[in-house]
């Protein structure tokens, strides 16, 4: 399942992930961190910051060594920017 979903992320088909993940989690799959920065990544393709921030918190939960908190690092310092910069202007 996580090669088919990288393939879908790599093809620019992040709501084809997100719906895919949604149905599996909802039908009782089980999410482990790899699957929860997969999902966090297709949010961030789709601009929705909080959501990718939600899903890379919950793989860092399950493994704090998870490449979804570097993901989670660079959101923060990425939203820091933008909302610093909205006071500028």
């Amino acid at each position: 399942m996580k090669e088919r979903i990288k393939a879908m992320l790599e093809a620019h088909k992040a709501d084809d992930v997100i719906d895919l993940m949604e149905k599996f989690r909802s039908g009782g799959g089980s999410m482990d961190d790899e699957l929860f920065y997969l999902l966090g990544n297709a949010w961030r393709k789709k601009g929705n910051w909080q959501m990718a921030m939600n899903s890379y918190l919950e793989a860092v939960h399950l493994n704090p060594e998870s490449p979804a908190k570097q993901a989670l690092d660079i959101a923060n310092e990425i939203l820091d920017f933008y909302n610093k910069d909205m006071y500028n202007q």
